[in-house]
């Protein structure tokens, strides 16, 4: 068995997923890196935090859609050293579904990612979470609370999993914590070179810090989140006062 943490975290292998491990990595912890597609930029970043502290990384490939996948990537995430001290949701599917073209398929997949993988991860993952007084971090969304235009699917997958946080938070003490994370505006929407001087000021002046937030400001308030005893049941916005 590790004596040090293990985090699990879902969607690890590019963006906040990779950023969130880096900082993880560098408290201590041993990370497991799920993928669904991206195998080489997986292995690319566990062979860096390998590089760093030998044997803390390792790579896990499933897809979140299937319970059978589900079912196996906790498995191999406890067996690997024996315990799990942290599951990060952090896997999500992000794509418009405007009223008169959504189907059934975009409804699963943005429901799979973003609500029903988290619940059974949660579910399939308490008995050893508990095991080492761990806890779980979901990655919400500030238009949980605030619909986006266009994306009614993705914005109620997302409420049902800020409630699912608050409702674990109870159900799960007092042994696990549960906490979450509503990022805000951390990417531009299109790249940077195809927006207009116009389109960015639209942005950042609804954002009272006037400016993005980065992929390390989420996974520092994870860390935060992860390593903070006596806080469950919150869903802390890092979002520059966007949402005030």
């Amino acid at each position: 068995m590790s004596t040090s943490p293990v985090a699990l975290i879902t969607g690890a292998s590019q963006r906040l997923g990779a950023a969130t491990a880096k900082q993880l990595h560098h408290q201590g912890y041993n990370i497991v890196i799920h993928y669904r597609h991206s195998s080489n930029e997986a292995q690319a970043l566990a062979d860096k935090l390998n590089q760093i502290r030998e044997s803390s990384c390792t790579c896990l490939q499933a897809d979140l859609n299937k319970p059978s996948d589900i079912q196996q990537l906790c498995q191999q995430s406890v067996q690997h050293w024996q315990r799990l001290d942290l599951l990060i949701n952090n896997a999500s599917s992000f794509f418009p579904t405007s009223i008169g073209e959504t189907t059934t398929e975009h409804w699963n997949d943005l429901f799979a990612s973003n609500c029903k993988a988290p619940f059974f991860l949660s579910q399939e993952l308490a008995p050893t979470l508990a095991k080492h007084q761990g806890n779980i971090v979901n990655m919400i969304d500030i238009h949980a609370s605030a619909p986006l235009k266009n994306h009614t699917v993705y914005c109620m997958a997302k409420s049902a999993l800020q409630m699912m946080t608050l409702s674990l938070a109870k159900e799960l003490a007092p042994n696990i914590r549960v906490n979450g994370v509503a990022p805000g505006a951390i990417l531009w929407p299109k790249p940077e070179t195809e927006m207009t001087p116009g389109e960015k000021n639209k942005i950042l002046s609804g954002i009272p810090l006037e400016r993005l937030g980065t992929l390390e400001d989420i996974a520092k308030t994870i860390v935060f989140l992860a390593t903070s005893p006596y806080i469950t049941g919150q869903i802390i916005a890092v979002d520059g006062g966007r949402s005030i």
